[in-house]
């Protein structure tokens, strides 16, 4: 029979990298915490309206990535290609405006995209997701940014460069897509087929472009930077002079546009040295539109998203030393010591002491090599002369000395393991 194996461009995470990821996610929970955000988990699957309106007709994710269906009730819907718009359907439907000025929220999970699988971009791919709705003043989109460095340099991930932006607003972006626009057709025959297409229907998405004959058609194009308005051009002062409050090294890239159509002003990436040329690891921007358009009020909004997949390839930990080694091993010899064995064991486990016992290796040489190659901290040693006498011996697997302790008393012996291994009490 054929071996059925994942899909492509879907993967398997297993244990030993799994540990760093929920190491990653748990850092993430607590520095978003810190920064006063709450989590909301959104549903994978929405009307695919909802993502047409929210992210653009004119998208790569809308016209080839979405993977798109018609259910049996003939209503279209989509697997989420991104977070935001899911968010701000949650946050238009429970109408959070009307009992929280400014929401901080933040998401973890799958998105999908059906694009061409390659080294460190998958189809179904996992980010963590920040938004702030109800708010446009600029210290917002500077303190968005120290959260994402401050959390990528707390998992340690190094040699990152913060690179910031503006897209400018509905007032002076017109002019400036115009702009573009007649720059670009003197290049057409230099752009790719999707760049060709997009002139004259979307041009800004050409600077997201990664073709090299598109990259090289805009390195002299202009620069949005000369054409903002007033209102624009304070707003992005103002948010340069926020970040350099913490002395937080950027650089201003004219040439970054976020791969989205709903960003306005403010836009943001984290870039690393480490990769290639796909090298952004975290990337956002503002949408002060967005609420609006898929319904909701007119507030403000800003938000990121650090992709997962590229985040663990960076993060420096070992996933071993993110596993934890158990407290306690028991090794148990003959039938009536293993029926104590699984007794104590589980009763261990449920004081929150990490417990563990072989149920395959029979010899008592087996078992302490499992310890040992465990990092167990402890072994508690028993057979059944040992549970007739109500006592077993408790190995120290550091220094190896062994002890005599009585099976009389549970708690007892869960004490003696919390407070030789430093924690003190029963939990």
């Amino acid at each position: 029979m054929e071996k059925i194996t994942a899909v492509r461009g879907f993967k398997d995470i297993m244990p030993g990298e799994s540990e760093k990821w929920q190491y990653i996610e748990t850092v993430a929970r607590d520095i978003f915490a810190s920064f006063g955000f709450q989590e909301i988990r959104v549903p994978i699957l929405e009307k695919t309206d909802l993502f047409r309106r929210g992210i653009g007709e004119t998208t790569d994710i809308i016209e080839k990535e979405m993977y798109t269906f018609t259910d049996r009730g003939d209503e279209s819907l989509s697997l989420r290609p991104e977070a935001t718009a899911s968010v701000i359907r949650a946050y238009i439907e429970h109408s959070l405006h009307q009992t929280e000025p400014v929401s901080k929220l933040f998401t973890i999970g799958p998105m999908f995209r059906r694009e061409r699988p390659q080294k460190g971009r998958f189809r179904q791919f996992h980010q963590i997701n920040a938004e702030v709705l109800g708010t446009e003043d600029p210290a917002i989109d500077a303190e968005l940014m120290l959260l994402v460095v401050h959390f990528l340099k707390s998992v340690e991930v190094e040699e990152i460069e913060l690179q910031i932006n503006t897209l400018g607003c509905p007032k002076c972006r017109p002019q400036f897509r115009a702009r573009i626009q007649e720059y670009l057709l003197e290049k057409e025959p230099e752009l790719c087929g999707d760049c060709a297409r997009r002139l004259r229907t979307n041009p800004l998405r050409i600077f997201d472009c990664k073709v090299d004959s598109c990259r090289k058609a805009i390195e002299s194009a202009p620069e949005l930077l000369d054409d903002m308005c007033p209102e624009c051009r304070g707003h992005f002062e103002k948010v340069k002079e926020y970040i350099g409050i913490f002395d937080i090294p950027f650089k201003v890239n004219p040439k970054m546009v976020r791969g989205l159509d709903y960003y306005t002003r403010t836009a943001f990436e984290v870039v690393s040295k480490s990769l290639g040329s796909q090298n952004a690891v975290a990337g956002g921007g503002r949408y002060d539109n967005l609420v609006r358009e898929l319904g909701g009020p007119d507030v403000p909004g800003i938000g990121f998203a650090i992709g997962l997949e590229r985040l663990a390839s960076l993060a420096p930990k070992d996933p071993r030393e993110l596993v934890g080694r158990p407290g306690l091993f028991i090794a148990a010899l003959g039938d009536v010591a293993r029926f104590w064995a699984f007794t104590l064991c589980n009763y261990f486990r449920m004081l929150g002491i990490r417990t563990e016992l072989s149920h395959y290796e029979k010899s008592l040489k087996s078992q302490m090599k499992r310890s040992d190659k465990m990092g167990s901290r402890f072994t508690l040693i028993l057979g059944d002369k040992e549970v007739a006498e109500k006592k077993a011996g408790l190995r120290d697997m550091e220094s190896g000395v062994q002890e005599e302790i009585s099976l009389e008393n549970f708690d007892r012996i869960a004490e003696i393991i919390f407070n030789k291994m430093g924690e003190g009490k029963i939990v």
